[in-house]
């Protein structure tokens, strides 16, 4: 992944509603979720969340699919593991064993 492309995900992810809505979506994995329960679920405003779908979508980390009248929204976790790879790229000078990530499962999904 190239440097330009990590700066605009990570300044996408820089605002608390589209963090949550990010890892929301990462927790939700593939099958991802419908744009009007994301907002209920964060308690945003859907003309707001519409806003913050555009920023994610035009940085690459979210993908959008219709289904019927819904919109279904999914992470994009090639662009999220291009963006880990690069910043750890050279973790703990190159020995990946010195590092570790701690559990985090505090998000539901339903």
């Amino acid at each position: 992944m190239k440097s330009g492309s990590v700066v605009e995900a990570l300044a996408a992810l820089a605002q608390p509603t589209r963090l949550a809505i990010f890892r929301l979506l990462v927790v939700c994995g593939p099958e991802g979720m419908a744009a009007g329960q994301l907002a209920e679920k964060l308690c945003v405003s859907p003309a707001n969340m519409s806003h913050h779908f555009k920023t994610l979508s035009h940085a690459g980390l979210i993908v959008s699919r219709q289904d019927g009248r819904f919109v279904y929204y999914t992470a994009n976790f090639s662009v999220m593991n291009g963006m880990l790879a690069y910043l750890t790229e050279n973790c703990c000078a190159g020995n990946p064993d010195g590092c570790s990530v701690p559990d985090n499962a505090s998000l539901k999904c339903n």
